[in-house]
């Protein structure tokens, strides 16, 4: 193997999986690699939330890290968010509450709302908007993401 190129072994959405990435390839480089193509890259900077994935449970832009950084990891997308051809309440509550539009960043939107609802599963409206101020939606869909991610937490209710 070349010495601009490494190979690493980590768990992506539950499944166990070897690549060989290049040192500079980031994640989102790496997971369009492997036809997992939720997490987009749109600024380049991390300043808009389009590329989150969760490492270890913890949101990281994905067109910042160096693909690289996930050996050893757990690594999650918005495609292993549904289980057995069922989405997860976050997923149902976006649709139910029509929280996109064009749907570029509604993963990023998805995933930070998951990290919340793991943290606190009982958010203020304040808490939420300060969570995901990180993540920006082009389409100004803003209302209805609040409005689906309250719409998340009751379901959540349900099934725990």
């Amino acid at each position: 193997m070349s010495s601009n190129k490494t190979e690493i072994h980590f768990v992506l959405n539950g499944s166990k999986v070897s690549a060989v990435v290049g040192n500079n390839q980031n994640i989102v480089e790496l997971l369009n690699q492997l036809n997992f193509r939720g997490a987009r890259e749109s600024c380049g900077q991390g300043l808009c939330g389009a590329c989150t994935v969760l490492i270890d449970d913890i949101a990281y832009s994905g067109c910042l890290e160096f693909a690289a950084m996930l050996d050893g990891k757990e690594v999650k997308t918005i495609e292993g968010l549904e289980k057995n051809g069922v989405l997860d309440p976050i997923q149902e509550a976006f649709v139910e509450a029509g929280a996109f539009q064009c749907g570029f960043c509604t993963p990023g939107f998805i995933l930070m709302i998951s990290q919340l609802l793991d943290k606190n599963p009982n958010p203020s409206e304040a808490e939420i908007r300060h969570y995901l101020s990180g993540n920006l939606c082009r389409c100004g869909a803003y209302p209805e993401i609040i409005k689906a991610t309250f719409l998340a937490i009751e379901k959540r209710k349900v099934i725990n």
